[in-house]
Formats: C-alpha cells, sequence, structure tokens
C-alpha cells in the first residue's frame, strides 16, 4: 500500500523540535515560522504542555462523550474567562472544519432555514457542508456543490443586504482574518453592519476563528478588535498546540436538546489536558502582550523590503505580499536560510505564523534572511 498522493511535500523530514525550532534526520536546525498552519501556538514541547499531556496519558487518555468529563467543565470555564466570552456554551470537537460542519448546523437547526452566505477567498474547511462555503472550486466535489451558498465580496455591504433581504438564509460565516485565502480581512465598518444585518434579518453570524483566534492577532479573538458579539464562534489549530481539537462556541440564545450534535473524539480526556494546558501559558506566559511586542517590531522592520507592496493581518498572523509569485522564495528561505513559512491561495503572499512565544531575537535572523533571498 502506498500514501494516497495529494500533498506537494518538501523535501524536509522534521524528526524532534522544540520552542520555535524543527530538526530533520540530518540534524539541521529550521526556525519554523509557520508553526504547521498557525497550529503551534505556545511553542513546540512546551514543559507544561508536556507534562499535562503526560500527566492525563498516566491517568486516562479516552473515553466517549457517555460519561462525566470534568476536564471538559475546567476547559469551558477557563476559556470562557481568559476569551472574555462566558455568555457562550462550548461544543467539543476534533478540528476547525468539524467545527465549521456542526456551526452550520445549530445555525440550521435554529431557524431552520438552509442557505449560507460567505465570501471571496475563504476557506473553512474540507468537510461537507465546510467546503461548499469555501470559495474554492478544485476541492468542492458534486455531492457538496448541492448545498445552498452565496459567496459575495468581503466589505460589500449592499450586496450582502440584497441576499438577506430574500428571507432563506440561515447565516453569515466568515474569517476574522482570511488564512488560506491570504490575510484579507472586513473592515471595521462591515463588521459591524455585518452585525448590524444578521440581527435585523434574523440570521446567525458565525465567526471563524480557527486560524486567527487563541490569541494570534494580540487579542484572544481577531472580531474582538471590531467590538462586535457573534452568535457562534468556531476555534480549533492553536487550542491544542498540536494535538487535534475545535470548539464551537454557542450563544446562549441557541437552545440544546439531547442528540442535537454528537462526536467520538471531541473533548476527550487528552485533549481537553492539550486545550487546558494552552490556556495556562497564554495567561501565565501573557503571551498576547508578547504578540503585539514581536509584530510591532516585525512591521517595522520588513516595512522596507524590496518588492514589498502591502502588509497583511494582525498579530502574528502576518502576511507579506510581494509584487511578484513567492513560491522559489519559500525554496530559498526552506533549502538556504532554513526558515519555515507559508503561502496561501495569493501566490504573492507569504504568510508568517510563529508561535505565539517567538522572541524578537528569533526574528532577527529571519529578517536579514528576507533581505538576502530577495
Amino acid at each position: 500500500m502506498k500514501l494516497f498522493d495529494v500533498y506537494p511535500l518538501y523535501n524536509v523530514t522534521p524528526v524532534k523540535a522544540e520552542g520555535s525550532y524543527v530538526w530533520d534526520e540530518k540534524g539541521q536546525k529550521y526556525l519554523d515560522l509557520y508553526g504547521g498552519h498557525a497550529v503551534i501556538s505556545i511553542g513546540h514541547k512546551h514543559p507544561h504542555y508536556v507534562h499535562k499531556l503526560t500527566e492525563q496519558l498516566h491517568a486516562i487518555g479516552f473515553y466517549s462523550n457517555a460519561v462525566q468529563n470534568p476536564l471538559q467543565v475546567e476547559l469551558t470555564e477557563k476559556l470562557g474567562r481568559i476569551s472574555g466570552c462566558e455568555d457562550y456554551n462550548l461544543f467539543l470537537v476534533s478540528s476547525g472544519a468539524e467545527a465549521n460542519e456542526n456551526a452550520l448546523k445549530v445555525a440550521s437547526f435554529y431557524n431552520q432555514k438552509s442557505r449560507v452566505i460567505s465570501f471571496n477567498s475563504s476557506f473553512h474547511g474540507r468537510t461537507s457542508a465546510a467546503v461548499a462555503v469555501t470559495d474554492n472550486k478544485k476541492i468542492i466535489a458534486p455531492i457538496n456543490a448541492h448545498n445552498p451558498v452565496t459567496i459575495l465580496p468581503l466589505n460589500d455591504v449592499v450586496a450582502l443586504e440584497t441576499e438577506l433581504k430574500k428571507g432563506d438564509v440561515s447565516s453569515v460565516i466568515v474569517e476574522a482574518i482570511q488564512g488560506v485565502g491570504g490575510l484579507d480581512e472586513g473592515t471595521p465598518e462591515f463588521f459591524k453592519q455585518l452585525e448590524t444585518l444578521c440581527k435585523h434579518y434574523g440570521v446567525l453570524l458565525i465567526l471563524d476563528e480557527v486560524q486567527s483566534g487563541y490569541g494570534r492577532s494580540g487579542k484572544f479573538f481577531a472580531f474582538q478588535h471590531h467590538n462586535i458579539q457573534p452568535d457562534i464562534i468556531t476555534i480549533a489549530k492553536g487550542m491544542g498546540n498540536g494535538f487535534p481539537i475545535g470548539g464551537v462556541l454557542i450563544g446562549k440564545h441557541i437552545q440544546a436538546y439531547h442528540g442535537m450534535l454528537g462526536t467520538t473524539f471531541g473533548g476527550n480526556h487528552l485533549a481537553c489536558a492539550a486545550a487546558i494546558s494552552v490556556l495556562d501559558v497564554l495567561e501565565e506566559e501573557n503571551l498576547m502582550a508578547n504578540v503585539t511586542a514581536v509584530s510591532d517590531y516585525f512591521v517595522a522592520a520588513v516595512k522596507d523590503l524590496k518588492g514589498l507592496q502591502k502588509i497583511k493581518g494582525k498579530g502574528l498572523m502576518i502576511g507579506l505580499e510581494f509584487d511578484k509569485e513567492v513560491g522559489e522564495l519559500r525554496k530559498k528561505l526552506i533549502y538556504d536560510e532554513h526558515i519555515f513559512t507559508g503561502g496561501s491561495m495569493n501566490k504573492k503572499l507569504l504568510r508568517i505564523l510563529p508561535p505565539l512565544n517567538v522572541r524578537i531575537a528569533e526574528l532577527e535572523p529571519f529578517v536579514k534572511a528576507l533581505k538576502k533571498s530577495l
């Protein structure tokens, strides 16, 4: 048997990792400024994370959601307090796609409508409904294409209200900062009008914070930069620092009933231990303040790079948009400079998604490498 060949792979084999670095099988050290798609939030092999997972594994690693799990309660209470979102209920899952799938389902249950509005360059996952609201026809199979979805230009309030007026829209799903699409984002005015229009027309507003959440923008959630209150928030990626876990924060005006949702692995003991340890480190090491400080340094250091057209994103979810495609630049960085970075649907954009505890001193060599490679 062979692997199903769907991933174009770099010729690098990481075998060890710590902090903001990984090492390959030959002992070569790499600076990791991508974190496996923004998953590594508190650094590879953080001591507290390793301790909590090891301790939990020695107790109980898994049992189903048919029994009491006090770790779920601890995680829920801690997440509510640290995020400032105590007026929500939490449903735990195993991935961002599963989180968005359930968010769309909850919205449809709530108002008994089916059409969803999403936006150009959006990415919400690869499962049935999540991929249907993703703006990439190449990954939408015919079985997914039957979902009623309307994709609109981001920041176009007139087009949005035109669709909402039709009365058949269940929810609007939007990334606070687009990830795979290229770090575009709605304006503060757009987000305020989006919230107002959704409430007026009885449509649920879903904020996809799968990549932009958990402190990456400098606030716990990126939508908090706009002072709005979504009905549903989805989370994953940095939530478990590499252990698969996701969640759906559901407004208290949305009522649950037994059997409404379900999952086998969501909220298992090991996953909860991982997620609790991430919140511990975020709080105890004041990582959101570090995000802002490091981001300010980096933006100032790269603003005069050759060919740089625009700096996108917030915090440590940064995109550098150049006047040409960055595929060759990424190869130079990984093979010549031993630095991991990310790409996006925007082929001219270099995505930077380091651990939230990365230090300014660790980014200085990257700035030098960029100048050299360009």
